[in-house]
């Protein structure tokens, strides 16, 4: 029998399924704290309720958090990655990235993914399954238990496309705010997406005060198109469009992602082409050059094309600038660590 998951419950849901099992409101926010502000992870931690409560909570329910199977730690800066087992046996990945305003970790959504970037090493095996609410927070959680660090913001960025697990995003994203919880600003919260126009959308209506950042890569759709399969469902015609009115709705300025990539989007015209597809647009854009990936032979262009490619930007009027990579000596690109322990057994 599949077991009930309470970590990715609300208060309110928590509330109306210990009701099913004759116990009083108030154990709900018990276990919401239990769960969401002391991390735990086995019911026999809850010692404020009653021992016939927590042995009826761990035969129907499960609060159990990701396994850390291998920690890589960035020899060349503080970047520290993660590959977890779930309960099912699945892998996953999030990268600790530190910065002078505190530790950003970027998370996954789902085990593997179906859009196919042609530079991403987490599509080359497609997607297996969405992860729950549940799953998403257990990362940071856990990070912060290895690294005794504090997690200020996080980042929808790793393994999987999060507005193609929409329910779930939505639902990870009221429970970590949540005041009874985390209570992690909106505002500290970025997700990224390859650029599914209805779920942006959908988004916007929401109006959360969350980063949107928006995998762009290219200006034109041939090339965009080579790139990012999704654009061709959804051309840069709807894509950018869907941007603005989230724009609109938030207030939030959108973050356009451009990974640069050597010989293919980093020359004088393809910085042209992005200028003239935002201008008037008040949104930022975000050079990276890609971390490579053996499987695609896609590498990234050398630092003064990456500066050239910002400084044009920059003329053109377009606010920009270059994420320094991280992680390069620890396989820190999304997918590249769960796909060698594939290959090899290093753990």
């Amino acid at each position: 029998m599949e077991k009930t998951d309470l970590r990715s419950m609300t208060p309110e849901e928590l509330t109306a399924f210990l009701a099913t099992l004759g116990q009083p409101a108030y154990r709900a926010k018990q276990i919401f704290s239990w769960v969401h502000q002391k991390h735990a992870s086995d019911f026999s931690e809850m010692t404020d309720l009653p021992a016939s409560l927590r042995e009826i909570l761990a035969e129907k329910c499960t609060v159990e958090l990701p396994k850390i199977l291998h920690l890589a730690a960035s020899k060349q800066d503080e970047t520290v990655k993660f590959l977890f087992e779930l309960s099912d046996g699945n892998r996953i990945e999030s990268v600790r990235m530190h910065y002078h305003y505190g530790d950003t970790l970027c998370i996954s959504t789902q085990v593997g993914c179906n859009m196919g970037c042609a530079f991403c090493a987490t599509g080359l095996s497609g997607k297996i399954r969405d992860l729950t609410a549940a799953e998403m927070l257990g990362q940071i959680e856990k990070a912060e238990e290895a690294l005794s660090c504090h997690i200020s913001h996080v980042v929808l960025m790793g393994m999987g496309e999060p507005l193609d697990n929409f329910g779930q995003v939505v639902r990870f994203l009221d429970l970590v705010s949540h005041p009874m919880g985390r209570n992690l600003t909106a505002r500290h919260i970025t997700l990224s997406t390859c650029g599914i126009v209805p779920k942006i959308l959908a988004l916007a209506e929401q109006k959360r005060q969350i980063t949107l950042a928006v995998s762009l890569h290219a200006a034109d759709n041939l090339r965009r198109s080579s790139l990012m399969p999704v654009n061709r469902r959804w051309e840069l015609s709807e894509l950018i469009p869907a941007c603005k009115t989230y724009f609109e709705k938030t207030g939030r300025r959108v973050t356009f992602e451009y990974a640069l990539i050597a010989g293919e989007n980093d020359s004088s015209d393809e910085a042209d082409r992005l200028i003239g597809l935002l201008k008037d647009f008040p949104c930022h854009v975000n050079l990276i050059p890609i971390n490579p990936v053996e499987e695609t032979g896609k590498k990234p262009p050398s630092k003064g094309v990456v500066k050239a490619f910002a400084a044009r930007l920059e003329k053109g009027g377009i606010s920009v600038t270059s994420r320094r990579t991280l992680g390069a000596d620890i396989d820190a690109a999304c997918g590249q660590l769960r796909r060698r322990k594939e290959q090899t057994d290093f753990v």
